[in-house]
């Protein structure tokens, strides 16, 4: 008999895995507590940006294979792994995560598993969650013991979800069950047989795995983001340097990128989650480097802004400025906490007029940063503008040629806050060109 999944929360990560798993040839069964939210996928449509997954979720909806529902009693009926995929936002005023989510869909759902199950656990938790909702579940389950738990932690990248859901680089799976393991190697088979890694571990590795890969990318881009502070100190090119050192296979090139630094909804919180956690355990001191990734990273904002206000001679007062990107990275609608946004606001609020453009993010900038100008159009953006920043690399901006601009702004001044851009290329247009790390 084929396995039948449910999927408990259809944000980012829920929704994706809940079309994936209906292209990989599952009957599924999304389920929300946000019947707007229900009512929308149930539609076929995505209440966010991510290419390719639209397309692939109104598929199955449309086969019949994929839907959704509000009712913890439907998914406790239909399904015979549920998928847990709710949000684990900072707590606020804190740098713990809010665990209110999680225990709410594990509250909501035990009380229907009369018959043996799997609930299989995806978001990212602080170390020690999944013991502790194993014996939330056996004592709340009428099937008691028979649900069985599994810690089986996400690894996307926004942007390119569908791809890293479909033909993941590794598939980590907490249990001590070997009925867990064996139903979790049927539901990802075709990637196991298509030579994805499966680790099995116990439930503490399982919930360390990703929130350690998270700090390990924080501090790499922090890293480089240190060494371009240096490099603007000694007239170095930050740049230069990265290539240098991703030719030494022991460090490698990825996320080498010196700029505006990292944000969205994953990255910072996920790390100084991590922090909390180590202090609740008593080991607060082997994670205390993670303050100055996390300053580092802060900090890259500031200096964005402070530079813009050199370049504009001292002030912003009574200055246009054109921002290119509102989004934390390119092909997403994400705005939670974008550092795009940040300077943005920052340099509105000493005194300048700032309109920005994103190709998909205004909604979604605007509903948190109302009171900037936004525009339609690099174009629009730019007009009249004393200084232009860019601060999100979509392709759309690296292709641009600088006479588009050249022709509507006051002055062609340009901060490229990504390094991203061919500074020969602006500055043969006659645009002074300013980046981050670099002479």
């Amino acid at each position: 008999m084929t396995l039948r999944l449910t999927v408990l929360g259809t944000g980012y990560l829920g929704a994706t895995h809940a079309a994936c798993m209906a292209e990989l040839g599952f009957e599924v069964l999304g389920m929300d507590v946000d019947p707007s939210k229900v009512g929308m996928l149930a539609e076929g449509r995505v209440p966010f940006f991510e290419p390719e997954l639209e397309p692939l979720l109104r598929k199955h909806v449309e086969s019949g294979r994929l839907r959704f529902t509000s009712s913890y009693a439907e998914v406790a009926a239909f399904g015979d792994v549920h998928f847990l995929c709710v949000g684990t936002p900072q707590r606020k005023g804190e740098y713990a995560a809010d665990m209110r989510f999680v225990d709410g869909v594990v509250d909501g759902l035990a009380p229907h598993l009369d018959r043996p199950c799997l609930v299989v656990g995806k978001s990212t938790v602080p170390v020690g969650t999944a013991a502790r909702l194993r014996e939330r579940l056996t004592a709340a389950a009428p099937a008691g013991a028979q649900v069985e738990l599994a810690w089986n932690p996400e690894f996307l990248r926004e942007g390119f979800a569908v791809e890293d859901t479909l033909r993941p680089d590794r598939l980590v799976v907490g249990t001590d069950s070997a009925v867990a393991e064996a139903t979790l190697r049927e539901v990802y088979a075709s990637a196991i047989a298509s030579g994805t890694p499966f680790l099995v571990t116990d439930y503490a590795t399982a919930e360390l795995v990703k929130v350690s890969a998270n700090a390990f990318l924080a501090t790499k881009i922090s890293f480089i983001n240190a060494m371009a502070e240096v490099c603007e100190a000694t007239g170095a090119d930050v740049t230069v340097l990265a290539d240098a050192l991703g030719h030494d296979d022991r460090i490698g090139r990825k996320f080498l990128n010196a700029g505006l630094g990292f944000g969205g909804g994953c990255l910072p919180k996920d790390i100084r989650a991590f922090m909390a956690r180590a202090g609740e355990l008593g080991v607060d001191q082997a994670l205390s480097f993670l303050k100055e990734v996390d300053a580092i990273n802060m900090r890259r904002r500031g200096h964005v802004v402070d530079r813009a206000r050199d370049m504009l001679g001292g002030s912003f007062l009574g200055k246009r400025v054109g921002v290119l990107g509102a989004t934390f990275k390119p092909n997403s609608d994400d705005c939670r906490d974008s550092p795009a946004l940040n300077v943005a606001g920052q340099i509105q609020l000493q005194g300048a007029q700032v309109t920005v453009y994103d190709p998909r993010g205004t909604d979604n900038a605007r509903a948190l940063f109302p009171t900037l100008n936004y525009a339609s159009s690099s174009v629009e953006a730019c007009e009249g503008a004393d200084l232009v920043l860019h601060l999100t690399e979509w392709a759309e901006f690296r292709e641009m040629d600088p006479a588009v601009l050249s022709d509507v702004v006051t002055e062609k001044r340009l901060i490229d806050a990504r390094n991203a851009l061919d500074p020969v290329r602006w500055r043969d247009a006659g645009w002074t060109y300013g980046a981050l790390g670099r002479p």
